[in-house]
């Protein structure tokens, strides 16, 4: 699994003009799912972002993380991540894993986090979306379970 995770003030997302999530201050996560990633990566990503310590303490370092300060965590289901784009132009996806499996593991993502973060909120897994947020800092940290 890959994800992309970026510290933000407020983030919503919108499916056909319709808001379906928002957070205020906390996480926005895109995540994405590879044909060989298990339950497993699930787990240890949502534990990963949730413990993440890239807010600011009183004394301006970044040391707090979202449950320290409180906030929420929007996710965004992203295939693209998984993009291969060494040969050519046109990035191949053979590395995303198939809907099926990309949703349930997506689903059970989501869920873990909800264990562990009060305020979450999500896209719609496969609906063209748009994301609006603003990122503070700009904090913008890439994870991938292959390089734990």
């Amino acid at each position: 699994m890959k994800a992309v995770v970026q510290r933000v003030r407020a983030a919503s997302v919108s499916v056909d003009g319709r808001q379906v999530g928002s957070i205020e201050a906390g996480l926005l996560v895109y995540l994405g799912v590879g044909k060989e990633d298990a339950e497993s990566d699930a787990a240890w990503l949502a534990e990963k972002i949730c413990g993440l310590r890239i807010f600011e303490d009183a004394g301006g370092k970044m040391n707090l993380s979202v449950l320290d300060t409180g906030g929420g965590i929007l996710t965004i289901s992203q295939f693209t991540l998984l993009a291969d784009s060494r040969k050519g132009k046109r990035p191949s996806y053979g590395n995303a894993a198939e809907p099926a499996m990309a949703e349930s593991l997506y689903e059970r993502f989501k869920a873990m986090v909800a264990a562990i973060v009060p305020v979450t909120a999500s896209g719609v897994f496969g609906a063209s979306m748009e994301v609006a947020y603003v990122n503070m800092g700009p904090v913008t940290i890439l994870l991938d379970t292959r390089n734990r």
